[in-house]
């Protein structure tokens, strides 16, 4: 059911090819270890990818290809457009962890997506980009405070509206 929520809104196909463009008020770039780390109004773009957030550390391989990022934000920020001239998926929480070569956007604590009226929240959001596939998880039964002292697990929510009829 959660594949359907997502139907069809592969991301852009163009987006990998793009140069990663990274914008912070602070950077240091580590070379022999293929990292740097960003902090302070962080901005990501690669393509249609918008990425937001307070720290972010990235990591890059032997040819300087994106392989992860990890984005900390209140909240960090995620911003994708889809082929086939879809509407663009936002995803936001805590924490973002794009892992581009699995083709995976984590999004941690407080986790939203959407597309259009369509909504997937819970404590933790797994989004394939490449195969359109959501996975989400509630909160962890260790940071839910229920009434009378005791925890209890957060759940997840999806909304999927209606499918409008085609105009004529």
């Amino acid at each position: 059911m959660l594949a359907l929520w997502a139907g069809g809104a592969a991301a852009l196909s163009t987006d990998t090819s793009q140069p990663v463009e990274i914008e912070a008020d602070f950077a240091e770039m580590d070379d022999v270890e293929g990292r740097t780390t960003y902090v302070g109004n962080v901005i990501v773009t690669q393509g249609s990818i918008r990425m937001t957030g307070e720290k972010m550390r990235a990591n890059f391989d032997e040819n300087r290809q994106l392989t992860e990022v990890f984005l900390d934000g209140a909240p960090a920020y995620f911003k994708q457009t889809p082929d086939g001239g879809k509407e663009d998926i936002e995803g936001e929480g805590a924490q973002i962890q794009y892992l581009a070569k699995k083709n995976q956007l984590i999004l941690i604590k407080d986790a939203r997506l959407t597309q259009g009226a369509r909504l997937f929240t819970g404590y933790r959001i797994n989004y394939d980009t490449k195969n359109s596939v959501i996975t989400g998880r509630g909160t962890p039964q260790s940071e839910t405070p229920a009434s009378g002292g005791e925890r209890k697990p957060g759940r997840i929510k999806v909304i999927i509206p209606p499918k409008t009829p085609a105009t004529p």
